[in-house]
């Protein structure tokens, strides 16, 4: 196996939580894309081993959800909902403004893997459209001008930690609902944050 230990026996960790081997197979996929920015073949081949299935098996799943990704993401993934809700709060403008800045298209990362663009559907943010999330972490009712303002953040302070409430307070808007616990802690890639998979970190 290619993994380097410390990620086997992370994975073992994350397997054993289960009844089934099989059924640890969605952590497993965020782990892999935790190491490389996407499911690249050799994890699929490590996977399959650790699980016990056939990497066709993975591979139907891994290319079925769409946030296991296929190709490198850049440092940032930016997604932008388009669905009816956001739609009606013209998530078009914030998509064209996203789209402006980075010079990329639907499900391109710059030269520079710096970003990658997608628009995407429900986030579960519909009281507070439109909304994005930046590596999972979500902002609402953004503006325009706000939009704009997240993404030259982004580029010139290149935060190691992105954090939802920070970026909330600072470019976001109306929100679906008031947070009741302050969460300082946020993502470090493209992976949702899960404690288990240490894609989480405190924000300095």
């Amino acid at each position: 196996m290619s993994w380097e230990d410390s990620l086997l026996k992370q994975a073992r960790e994350i397997i054993d939580m289960y009844p089934q081997k099989r059924s640890a197979v969605g952590p497993l996929l965020h782990l892999a894309q935790s190491k490389d920015g996407y499911i690249s073949d050799d994890s699929i081949s490590v996977i399959s081993k650790l699980v016990g299935i056939t990497e066709v098996q993975l591979k139907s799943v891994s290319t079925f959800y769409s946030m296991y990704k296929q190709e490198p993401t850049g440092k940032y993934l930016l997604s932008v909902c388009k669905s009816i809700s956001c739609e009606i709060n013209k998530s078009d403008e914030i998509i064209d403004v996203v789209k402006d800045f980075t010079g990329l298209n639907n499900n391109e990362t710059d030269k520079n893997g710096l970003f990658t663009f997608e628009a995407v559907e429900c986030i579960g943010a519909c009281g507070g459209a439109p909304a994005m999330q930046v590596n999972y972490e979500t902002v609402e009712g953004l503006s325009p001008n706000n939009t704009l303002k997240l993404c030259e953040w982004l580029k010139k302070e290149l935060p190691e930690v992105v954090v939802a409430e920070e970026m909330q307070e600072d470019f976001g808007g109306y929100k679906s609902f008031d947070w009741a616990i302050s969460d300082q802690s946020g993502t470090t890639g493209s992976v949702p944050g899960f404690q288990t998979l240490k894609t989480t970190k405190e924000r300095n």
